[in-house]
């Protein structure tokens, strides 16, 4: 398993969209596949803003 990209969510309060770009990009970043991405915000997708937050933090390392 690949380490886990660090994301800092600062400023990003309650808004979902940002987060899933700030992670989006994080894991483009970190060298994460076209495919893992689109996994991630399969995932991150399928619930509400506290289930987001839940799959981020599987995914990346929240500060």
């Amino acid at each position: 398993m690949k380490q886990k990209p660090i994301l800092k969510l600062v400023g990003t309060n309650g808004n979902a969209f940002a987060v899933l770009g700030k992670a989006t990009a994080a894991l483009i970043k970190a060298g994460y596949s076209p495919e893992e991405v689109k996994e991630y915000t399969k995932q991150a997708m399928a619930g509400d803003y506290n289930h987001l937050l839940v799959v981020t933090m599987e995914w990346l390392e929240v500060e």
